[in-house]
């Protein structure tokens, strides 16, 4: 019997495992913490390296070093099989070829690289090698969406092939990629994945998990093979690999994990229009009072204190009252003079959040932390872990994990990653009523 290699999940924000279960999220890369992945027994565990929220450089920096610990500690672990994942957003925002270069370079040779954006839950699919978005129950090539636009990482095609074209300025022309369609995919792939080498790009349809189950079996037989490959993917693909078993508590039953069946706290941070849709629904529900944070008052230094204090302040008034606070930044997009300014006005705000998921009661029966680069802040920062328990997912594209029960200020502590462009306006609310019952 063919053993199954170790899934490597290097993520550029916490939500790629809104898939699967059962499974360690590390938060951090040292050589030991990086074994505890390998020797778990999930086939497949995740490393945030929140790349997303970095510039260029500092994400080649971090992928780097994260594979030179791996390269590490894949020996003393003896691990002979494994699949490298660089795991990023489904409408194609990210570090992309910056960071599946350095794996390759670092953990290479590998014959080919796929870049797989397809992800079911959060409406996303690709057919005939365009990546499209489906809005209201119709598909949208996704440079046609506000993602396109983003003022970080903005493209122009939805042709995966162009888009690879494009942001590799042309070093993978357009005409080079390989295209998986879905008819090949269907009829079976393993004759042509054997005959890839030499990293050679190569762009995966999908239009259901069962597309991606087909075309993961081929490519797990043929790595058995000794082909090497690596995923630049969103998160559909990662449950076909894993193929895992049902989750063991479902998401309607989540609520058996609040601690003592106390209210909890509801951290947004993500600025997408959905998010903000959302946040206005989950304000109406019962038992929730919002605490809005005016960010434009941290332009100007020497703020912090005052406004960590005054907000701490009132999450405790609510707390008290036996009610759920929602903490949210001030939904008016400021504007900066370039890019670099914005992440330190990002760095700062979520300095600020994250000194105030440290300050919440102690005794708060459960934590939602809406959007990608906040949830990291909450798990590696705000909660300072190392590692963290994957539980499965609440709503489809939203994990819950576990804090360890030996954490000194919330042991066992329920955490839902809830990223920002998951769910329709009221998922937010859903999420909340699941866990507070109400």
């Amino acid at each position: 019997m063919t053993t199954k290699p170790k899934i490597i999940v290097l993520d550029d924000d916490p939500t790629g495992s809104q898939t699967v279960h059962s499974c360690l999220l590390l938060m951090r890369w040292d050589v030991d913490t990086l074994r505890l992945g390998l020797h778990d027994d999930s086939p497949i565990f995740f490393v945030l390296t929140n790349t997303r929220s970095l510039t260029p450089d500092a994400a080649a920096e971090v992928t780097k070093e994260v594979c030179h610990n791996l390269k590490i500690a894949i020996e003393a672990e003896n691990i002979e099989d494994f699949l490298v994942v660089s795991r990023s957003d489904s409408t194609l925002r990210g570090h992309y070829p910056i960071e599946t270069d350095v794996i390759a370079s670092e953990l290479g040779p590998f014959d080919a690289h796929f870049l797989v954006p397809a992800f079911f839950e959060g409406g996303r699919i690709t057919r005939d090698s365009i990546h499209y978005l489906i809005i209201d129950g119709v598909p949208t090539p996704v440079h046609e969406t506000e993602f396109a636009r983003d003022s970080v990482f903005a493209y122009s095609y939805s042709y995966l092939p162009k888009y690879a074209e494009e942001k590799t300025k042309s070093k993978i022309p357009a005409d080079s990629v390989e295209r998986f369609l879905l008819s090949d995919i269907r009829a079976g792939s393993k004759e042509r994945l054997r005959n890839l080498n030499n990293n050679q790009c190569c762009v995966v349809d999908g239009e259901t998990q069962a597309d991606l189950d087909k075309f993961a079996q081929d490519i797990l037989s043929t790595a058995s093979h000794g082909k090497r490959f690596l995923f630049r993917s969103a998160a559909s693909i990662l449950t076909a690999l894993a193929a895992l078993p049902p989750q063991p508590i479902g998401a309607q039953d989540m609520a058996q994990y609040v601690r003592s069946g106390k209210p909890g706290a509801v951290i947004v941070g993500s600025h997408v229009k959905k998010t903000t849709q959302q946040l206005e629904k989950l304000l109406q529900a019962e038992g929730i009072t919002g605490i809005e944070i005016d960010v434009a008052k941290l332009i100007n230094n020497g703020n912090e204190a005052a406004l960590l204090s005054d907000t701490l302040q009132s999450i405790g008034a609510v707390h008290s009252e036996g009610k759920t606070p929602v903490i949210y930044t001030s939904r008016t997009e400021l504007t900066f003079p370039d890019v670099k300014t914005r992440l330190d006005f990002g760095a700062k705000v979520s300095n600020l959040l994250m000194d105030i998921v440290r300050g919440l009661p102690s005794d708060i029966g459960f934590l939602i932390s809406k959007g990608g680069i906040t949830s990291n802040d909450v798990l590696s920062s705000g909660l300072a872990l190392t590692s963290a328990r994957l539980l499965g997912q609440i709503l489809a594209g939203c994990s819950m994990v576990t804090t360890p029960n030996d954490h000194p200020r919330y042991p066992n502590l329920p955490v839902v990653l809830f990223p920002g462009n998951v769910g329709d306006d009221s998922a937010l609310a859903t999420v909340y009523q699941r866990l507070s019952k109400v």
